[in-house]
């Protein structure tokens, strides 16, 4: 009996370090370049870019955003990928604004991971899912970042100033000067109106 060929250890041993390209620090192989190599090997090979049957369309939805599913199919034996419609930051685009670009970008990439499902390639994809979740430290600044004031700008007879003096007139045994550092956590308070503060504790 014949022993059938295993394609994954004969793909994965196919070395594509001098097939790559260079994006970022990062390097990846073209799915073209992906499907001549695969096509080389196997000429039988084929790839399936699956359509929604709801829509015909050859991508999915969850009515927020959307997904490609594409498999390879080699000797009878099919690898799918699922993959994001992603921006240039590898975030999922909103479904309203996709575009036939961006899954036809989607397309071509979810080729090549199914062909590295296989075997081809495989070693660029190790890691790729913890990329978004483990990052580099980043380094300290000595100068600490100024936070910006999301005070509200306390003025005499605003929506807010009955508010106020509720608060002033249930906790006068506080004094003024207490009662002001309390208010100045949510409110800006001007001189003026520090004053008319003053003539409610009174």
């Amino acid at each position: 009996m014949e022993k059938k060929k295993n394609i994954f250890k004969d793909l994965s041993s196919i070395s594509v370090k001098d097939k790559t390209e260079k994006k970022g620090k990062f390097s990846y192989l073209s799915w073209a370049t992906a499907w001549s190599m695969i096509k080389n090997e196997y000429p039988n090979a084929q790839r399936k870019v699956y359509e929604s049957e709801h829509t015909g369309l050859n991508f999915f939805t969850d009515g927020k955003s959307a997904y490609v599913k594409v498999g390879i199919i080699i000797n009878d034996m099919e690898h799918i990928d699922y993959l994001p419609v992603m921006d240039y930051r590898n975030n999922s685009i909103p479904i309203e604004k996709v575009s036939s670009m961006d899954v036809n970008t989607a397309i071509q990439r979810s080729t090549a991971k199914a062909i590295a499902m296989h075997g081809l390639g495989l070693s660029l994809w190790i890691g790729e899912d913890t990329i978004s979740v483990v990052k580099a430290p980043q380094p300290v600044s000595k100068t600490p970042t100024p936070k910006v004031s999301k005070k509200i700008t306390l003025d005499i007879g605003d929506a807010n100033w009955s508010k106020v003096l509720n608060y002033i007139g249930s906790n006068k045994e506080l004094g003024l000067p207490k009662i002001v550092k309390n208010l100045e956590a949510k409110y800006n308070i001007k001189a003026v109106v520090k004053k008319e503060l003053s003539k409610a504790i009174k």
